[in-house]
C-alpha cells in the first residue's frame, strides 16, 4: 500500500469526506509530510473504490459545486488495520535494532569487528612480509 494510501484510508476511518477534506486531512494526519496534489488525490481514490476499499457516500451540490463524499468500506478498515499493524512492527523492529546497538560495542575506526586483515592487522596484505 502506498503511503498516499494509506493516509487516505486513514482520512476516512472515522468520517466520510469529500475531496479537499480529505487532502486537508491527509496533511494533518501526516505532519505536512503527505501533500497530495488534486489529481495525485483522485488516482488515489479511483484505485481504492476500483479495489472496494472505499465507496461513494453521497455528493452534494455547495456553492454551485458538486462534492463527492467518499467513505471506508469493511475491506477497507480491514487493509488500514492490517498496513498500520504492519507499519507499526517494521518501526518496532527498527527501534529495537537500533537500541540493540547503542549498547553493543563498537569496533576501532579502520577496524571491523571480529577480521584480521584490516589496517591494524599486521605486516603486508595477506599477512606475510612485504
Amino acid at each position: 500500500m502506498t503511503q498516499a494510501a494509506f493516509f487516505v484510508l486513514t482520512a476516512l476511518a472515522d468520517q466520510p469526506r469529500h475531496g479537499y477534506g480529505i487532502l486537508r486531512e491527509v496533511e494533518e494526519l501526516s505532519g505536512g509530510a503527505v501533500q497530495m496534489r488534486v489529481g495525485t488525490l483522485y488516482g488515489v481514490l479511483d484505485r481504492l473504490t476500483a479495489d472496494g476499499l472505499i465507496v461513494l457516500d453521497r455528493e452534494e451540490v455547495q456553492q454551485g459545486r458538486l462534492r463527492r463524499y467518499y467513505r471506508l468500506t469493511d475491506e477497507g478498515t480491514v487493509a488500514l488495520a492490517a498496513e498500520a499493524e504492519r507499519l507499526a512492527a517494521g518501526a518496532s523492529a527498527a527501534k529495537k535494532r537500533i537500541a540493540e546497538g547503542r549498547r553493543s560495542p563498537r569496533p576501532a575506526p579502520g577496524r571491523t569487528s571480529g577480521t584480521t586483515d584490516g589496517p591494524l592487522a599486521g605486516p603486508g596484505l595477506a599477512g606475510g612480509l612485504a
